[in-house]
């Protein structure tokens, strides 16, 4: 017969989908290390790629 805790969400937990993993499958992931006023690497990487879309498909729609 298999024991259940009589808590089976976690309530540390803030996500209502990261609460129902349990107590032992939640772990804390990683932070990413911030730069110049909080800005990462990703953050750039991500802007560019949305701008350059955005400029494309603007200029795809003008010519």
């Amino acid at each position: 017969m298999k024991r259940r805790s009589l808590v089976l969400t976690n309530e540390a937990a803030r996500h209502p989908l990261r609460a129902r993993l349990g107590l032992g499958q939640c772990q804390d992931l990683p932070q990413p290390k911030r730069g110049w006023r909080g800005i990462t690497a990703q953050d750039v990487r991500e802007f560019l790629l949305a701008y350059c879309a955005c400029f494309l498909a603007v200029s795809l729609y003008i010519a």
